[in-house]
């Protein structure tokens, strides 16, 4: 996804109740052209290694796609879509990591000005 996909954002949801998965991964692009791009790219992954193909929301839309691996829901969104559906303020009780450009996870440490400004987090 690094290619096409930016400001990667994993979060972890284990330990909300009312959580519809145990993790969210987010990213944003700047075209319709790359999102479908990065569901092509997952689909033939998850082929190649043998995994159930996700099922996906949203695939006509030009800014949110969904991928449902049921434990692991990945979020797909053009760049504004994502500001305004802030998806990581409506999740912020859950852990959050960022991955770096080798695909190496960090945690977020302080996500308050994040949470609340609604910016993206820089890369690692």
């Amino acid at each position: 996804m690094d290619k096409i996909a930016s400001d990667i954002v994993v979060i972890e949801l284990t330990e909300i109740e009312t959580a519809p998965a145990d993790y969210f991964v987010l990213c944003s692009c700047d075209s319709d052209v790359q999102m479908r791009a990065i569901v092509d790219e997952v689909e033939q992954r998850c082929k190649k290694e043998g995994v159930q193909k996700p099922r996906v929301e949203g695939i006509t839309s030009a800014y949110w796609i969904l991928l449902d691996f049921f434990d692991v829901v990945f979020h797909i969104f053009h760049y504004n879509a994502r500001k305004f559906y802030n998806i990581e303020r409506l999740w912020g009780d859950g852990n959050f990591y960022k991955l770096s450009k080798d695909g190496k996870l960090f945690p977020v440490q302080d996500k308050t000005k994040f949470l609340i400004e609604g910016k993206i987090l820089e890369t690692v």
